[in-house]
């Protein structure tokens, strides 16, 4: 399986993007603030909902009317950091492939993009319906809360042990 993943990470290496984003002196570092950007923003938008789904600030909105007038920004937000994450990968697939740090990331951010989408956003409505806030509201803003964190350790570790240099 993994031989598999090298392969296809070698023949993205080889794409015509992957190729002009690892020979430019300034692609790949734009790129990947761009995608820090994104990440940032997407983040922002999603910890401020469950930090207000666990009761943590002014209650003039719910989380529900947060989520929901936060709902352009987060998906835009993702959007970005997703293909500007696809652009960084696709220099370097194979260095990417053999960093720990990177599965560990992807590990993390996959079922928690899944866990927001399914469950947080879509019941969001329902645990904040009388006003108040649910127990399983605040677990699940909390839970969350701390799989966000998981996945900025894990971008950082995978940022320090990354062996990919761009003078």
């Amino acid at each position: 399986m993994y031989d598999v993943m090298l392969a296809c990470g070698r023949w993205l290496e080889n794409t015509p993007w992957g190729i002009t984003v690892r020979d430019s002196a300034w692609m790949y570092p734009v790129i990947q603030w761009i995608h820090f950007v994104g990440l940032s923003i997407w983040l922002g938008t999603t910890l401020t909902v469950d930090l207000r789904l666990m009761g943590v600030g002014k209650q003039r909105l719910t989380a529900a009317e947060l989520s929901n007038g936060l709902f352009a920004w987060n998906w835009i937000a993702l959007s970005v950091a997703v293909l500007a994450g696809f652009l960084s990968f696709s220099a370097e697939a194979t260095t990417y492939l053999q960093n720990i740090g990177f599965f560990l990331k992807l590990a993390v951010l996959t079922p928690l993009v899944l866990i927001w989408h399914l469950v947080v956003h879509k019941n969001i409505g329902t645990w904040t319906q009388t006003g108040q806030l649910s127990a399983i509201g605040k677990w699940a803003g909390f839970i969350e809360f701390l799989l966000w964190i998981s996945v900025v350790t894990a971008s950082v570790g995978f940022l320090l042990t990354n062996a990919i240099t761009h003078a």
